[in-house]
């Protein structure tokens, strides 16, 4: 059974502020509502929202604006997190969007795991990735560097960026090599004479040779005279 709500912030997938929306009534409850992301449409609580809405946008703006600030320290950043794995790789346990809400907050940076997109759990030691929402309007790509120490971790920091130029450069000159091969392709065309220009240029050669013979006959005529 679902709700209508009214958003007092912007929500990816829902909305902007101001707009009602129909959401699941366990959505709301648990989340929505005492998050104070949104207010029931009644007709007193629009007319509650609209009387606050100036505010409602100045704080929302305030909040973007210290999203946007956090975004510079957070975009492509290292997260190290160390635990036990198997021979195979396979992680004792998994890493979870909690885990990383623990790491970033002993990194002095707070938000919470309902900001934090994952595929799934992470089951093994490895390089991965998550999608932190600071703002609906603001997310930052973070690499989780899930590793059995510090010293492994570095290792595959190190390695893994490595790849990563490897493949850039590698983009990089396929794209120039593809520039360069459009670039002679465009000369040839260019240089290639068209079919207009080989039927004037026969038709050329054969008024001139029409005009050699009619003057070698003229020329003969005048002579047997």
């Amino acid at each position: 059974m679902k709700i209508k709500l009214v958003l007092l912030e912007r929500m990816m997938h829902l909305g902007a502020i101001g707009d009602l929306v129909e959401v699941k009534r366990g959505y709301a409850a648990n989340y929505l509502l005492p998050q104070k992301k949104a207010l029931r449409a009644t007709k007193e609580n629009i007319a509650y929202f609209e009387s606050q809405l100036s505010e409602i946008k100045a704080r929302n703006e305030k909040a973007h604006a210290d999203a946007l600030a956090l975004a510079e320290t957070l975009q492509g950043a290292w997260l190290v997190l160390v635990r036990q794995a198997g021979e195979s790789g396979q992680l004792y346990g998994s890493v979870t969007a909690r885990d990383v809400v623990e790491c970033l907050s002993a990194q002095d940076t707070s938000v919470s795991g309902s900001q934090i997109f994952m595929d799934g759990r992470i089951k093994e030691i490895g390089i991965h990735t998550c999608r932190i929402a600071l703002h609906p309007e603001v997310i930052v790509d973070v690499t989780l560097n899930v590793a059995r120490s510090e010293d492994a971790a570095a290792t595959q920091e190190k390695e893994e960026k490595k790849r990563i130029k490897a493949a850039e450069e590698a983009a990089q000159k396929a794209e120039k090599k593809n520039k360069t091969r459009q670039k002679n392709k465009k000369q040839r065309t260019e240089k290639k004479p068209t079919q207009k220009d080989t039927k004037e240029g026969a038709k050329g050669e054969t008024k001139d040779e029409t005009k050699d013979e009619t003057k070698g006959e003229t020329k003969a005529d005048t002579q047997e005279s």
